[in-house]
């Protein structure tokens, strides 16, 4: 082999990777606005989704989709260009490479672009997907009548600054793991993502608004409390993120899915290159 043939493939065996911020939900409620703040993971062609907001149906017919009850207790609004598979778009990439979606949960705010990508893998954990099949109103069925392809987790094979955690298997150089976070669900749970030597803690919707790390009679707690499957579980995660943040918060960017601010700061900060 040549020298410029072993130059030219060393480049090209270079990993770049990238974090796109999106917002895929928009909620205008008595309560204020809220947000679905997904990632999408780019590691060279691959493409990858965490969380997927509302989809492409939901926009289209969303009362058949999500229940007129459901849009106008939650105060949700449809464009279509929200959805994740339009803004892949717009971003000049391909749909097609979106080959994995990573879940925090299986509510409907955060599943419904699941749908515009049938061909990737869903990952989520075992609790979470055991719950969504229990019949639990909270879960809309019709958005899995897909029938994608599920990669379940349910075992805690490594911890993250010492919390339980699970790989998620992905085929990427990229590292991905679960972090439990129950209470909110049985099974949500948060993610973190290691790209560039930099750790992202998205925490899902262990907490609604980043206040309430601070304030712990916050009132968006009211509603948090009636969302909760086990609110005494879910104090207990969010007390696991408060202590995590507060222990190593300096080493890691973190955030969750419905706060507006934060998802600002991101957008206006750019991507993680």
């Amino acid at each position: 082999m040549s020298l410029n043939e072993q130059l030219n493939k060393k480049t090209t065996e270079i990993t770049m990777t990238k974090i796109h911020h999106l917002n895929c939900v928009k909620i205008e409620s008595p309560m204020g606005s809220a947000i679905g703040h997904c990632l999408l993971i780019q590691e060279n062609e691959k493409l990858i989704l965490i969380d997927a907001g509302i989809g492409i149906l939901e926009s289209k017919e969303p009362e058949k989709r999500l229940g007129k009850e459901l849009i106008e207790v939650t105060g949700f609004e449809f464009e279509e260009s929200l959805t994740a598979i339009r803004q892949v778009e717009k971003l000049g990439l391909k749909p097609k490479n979106v080959e994995n979606i990573i879940c925090s949960h299986l509510d409907p705010d955060h599943i419904g672009g699941l749908a515009d990508f049938p061909k990737a893998k869903v990952h989520v954990s075992k609790e979470e997907y055991e719950s969504f099949k229990s019949g639990n109103e909270r879960y809309l069925q019709q958005q899995l009548s897909h029938n994608p392809d599920l990669k379940l987790y349910e075992t805690n094979d490594t911890e993250w600054f010492g919390l339980p955690a699970r790989k998620v298997d992905l085929n990427i150089q990229t590292e991905v793991l679960l972090i439990p976070l129950f209470g909110h669900t049985l099974g949500h749970c948060g993610i973190a993502i290691k790209t560039n030597d930099q750790w992202t803690f998205y925490v899902g919707d262990a907490y609604y608004l980043r206040a309430e790390l601070e304030d712990k009679n916050h009132p968006v707690d009211q509603l948090a409390t009636i969302r909760a499957v086990d609110n005494n579980l879910r104090l207990e995660s969010l007390d696991k993120v408060r202590e995590i943040i507060e222990r190593c918060g300096n080493q890691m960017e973190y955030f969750g899915y419905h706060d507006p601010t934060e998802f600002e700061i991101k957008k206006s900060v750019g991507n993680n290159v």
